[in-house]
């Protein structure tokens, strides 16, 4: 199975990390955060390049070394200062793969893998390249809390009219496991998706986005726990109901 006009699978990554220093090649697994999402890329047959974008010549070299694609990117596209996030997107639709369709793939989500990137792919196939029902396809957590503004709650009612969490609206967090959209769009909608999304919904394991020092060591913890056998079926049960 193929997706008509080809899949260009972009990891981009940069050397000024702020919150986390050096956060995308930090140490994971028996290798790297970046180096473990290119190999988890690898694993998936609907991909047909893999590029990473970066103004760091030592990611660039880990890249070459994998032996996938890669693209020096100007640090005005990187410095979250000179560009807009919108004209990073804008400038990689246009420049980095040879393909009619993005997966874009942060590495920053290491518990998201490749069967995840193959369940959505075919979903992308059928229902945005075909059937065009959706235009693009995001990774999600489900998401149920009660949640107050500065003033007042946002999404129920306090006192008698009270509700059980679980009762709760499905809200949907966007994670940065994977956007999937024709390269065209991206560049139109200079954004990862468009107005009409598919949820890809990940579980609260695979969801883990690491932004600080807290989340990096839970997936490392999560991914050694579950590297090693994760105290069997219960043991991992109770770990993904958290």
């Amino acid at each position: 199975m193929s997706i008509n006009g080809g899949v260009s699978a972009i990891v981009a990554v940069r050397a000024g990390s702020k919150r986390l220093k050096n956060k995308n090649i930090l140490e994971f697994a028996d290798t790297n955060l970046l180096i473990h999402k290119i190999r988890q890329l690898k694993k998936v047959k609907l991909i047909d390049e893999i590029i990473v974008s970066s103004d760091s010549d030592i990611m660039l070299e880990m890249a070459i070394k994998e032996k996938v694609l890669t693209h020096k990117r100007a640090y005005k596209f990187s410095d979250e200062k000179s560009k807009t996030f919108s004209e990073l997107i804008e400038h990689l639709a246009l420049n980095v793969g040879n393909f009619k369709h993005i997966i874009y793939s942060p590495c920053v989500c290491p518990l998201c893998d490749e069967n995840d990137f193959i369940k959505a792919l075919t979903i992308y196939k059928k229902d945005i390249v075909e059937n065009k029902i959706y235009d693009s396809v995001i990774s999600v957590k489900s998401f149920k809390e009660y949640l107050f503004d500065e003033t007042r709650a946002l999404n129920y009612e306090p006192g008698q009219n009270h509700i059980p969490s679980q009762n709760l609206p499905n809200w949907q967090v966007v994670v940065n496991g994977f956007y999937i959209a024709s390269r065209q769009n991206m560049i139109k909608w200079k954004y990862f998706f468009g107005k009409k999304p598919y949820f890809f919904k990940l579980d609260n394991i695979k969801a883990i986005d690491i932004d600080t020092k807290f989340d990096y060591i839970c997936a490392k913890a999560l991914y050694e726990f579950i590297a090693n056998g994760g105290g069997g079926v219960l043991g991992f049960c109770c770990l993904n109901s958290i």
